[in-house]
């Protein structure tokens, strides 16, 4: 069992294993299943992961107010022109990230990773990973894990709901959980995979949740794009060997503490940031009247 970032990497540390294999260690004697069974499960969530990140791709999904409807398949010709000043890597990522917002808004299947709000950011890192470096489906499966257990030990010790810490804690938890698992998937250490899913929260620290309307669409899907772009980052810099003057768990303390700060018109209330703006009050009358 591990309680805390600390505990997971000296666990890794000690065994001298990834992250990963104590991730599904832990997660094999708090669920009595199988390693084996533990793997599929892993393997139908990518699948569903996988199917949001390119679905919208290719065509508009309607979504209420339509306030996102059609921006991955803009983002993805546009990148197809080949003019993008951060390149076609960078640029599909986030109109994969995209992708998965527009399906989450158009009440397609997705996966919460750790939330729906965020749920495009750990499928646009991974799968732009593997399409990079060409990884194995295990490494794949071994990198969900590593996310999944930098989330966990987040939701021990802060928190993954916007309404509770702000973006930062929606968005920003899964690039934090993108990047963690992004480092393994490019043969990072695990201290590394952990400086990596710190970095992505120290870059976002105190984002508020603003929602359009009080729906999952504006800014939210841009944060999911940018929080990609914000993991990618990270796991260069810790590769790089980026580190900070403060502890791993004092980063997430903080994260948590920061929320809380947040008054309430920032925390996923609609009631403060550009939710509150003229322009957004008024597509609000307008979905809802």
């Amino acid at each position: 069992m591990y309680h805390s970032l600390k505990e997971l990497l000296q666990q890794a540390e000690d065994r001298e294993v990834l992250l990963s294999e104590i991730v599904l260690d832990n997660e094999i004697e708090l669920s009595g299943m199988e390693r084996e069974k533990i793997l599929q499960k892993l393997e139908e969530r990518y699948e569903v992961m996988k199917r949001a990140a390119v679905r919208a791709l290719g065509e508009r999904l309607e979504t209420a107010g339509n306030l996102i409807s059609g921006i991955a398949m803009q983002h993805r010709e546009y990148t197809a022109k080949g003019t993008t000043l951060c390149g076609e890597f960078m640029n599909l990522a986030m109109a994969m990230a995209l992708s998965g917002s527009e399906v989450n808004a158009s009440m397609g299947r997705i996966c919460a990773a750790p939330t729906a709000g965020a749920c495009g950011i750990v499928p646009a890192v991974l799968i732009s990973i593997e399409q990079a470096k060409n990884c194995s489906e295990k490494a794949m499966l071994n990198a969900l894990l590593t996310a999944s257990g930098i989330g966990t030990v987040i939701m021990k010790n802060a928190t993954v709901a916007g309404a509770e810490g702000g973006c930062q804690a929606e968005c920003g938890v899964a690039a934090a959980m993108a990047a963690a698992a992004g480092v393994e998937l490019c043969g990072g250490t695990p201290r590394q995979s952990v400086w990596a899913a710190v970095l992505a929260l120290v870059d976002c620290m105190g984002l508020v949740c603003d929602p359009v309307a009080g729906l999952v669409q504006v800014p939210c899907a841009q944060r999911n794009a940018s929080q990609t772009v914000n993991a990618l980052t990270c796991i260069d810099l810790a590769l790089a060997g980026m580190t900070l003057p403060v502890t791993p768990d004092e980063v997430v303390e903080s994260m948590y503490k920061v929320g809380r700060m947040l008054p309430p018109q920032l925390r996923e209330t609609a009631q403060g940031g550009i939710a509150a703006t003229k322009s957004a009050q008024e597509i609000t009358k307008r979905i809802f009247s």
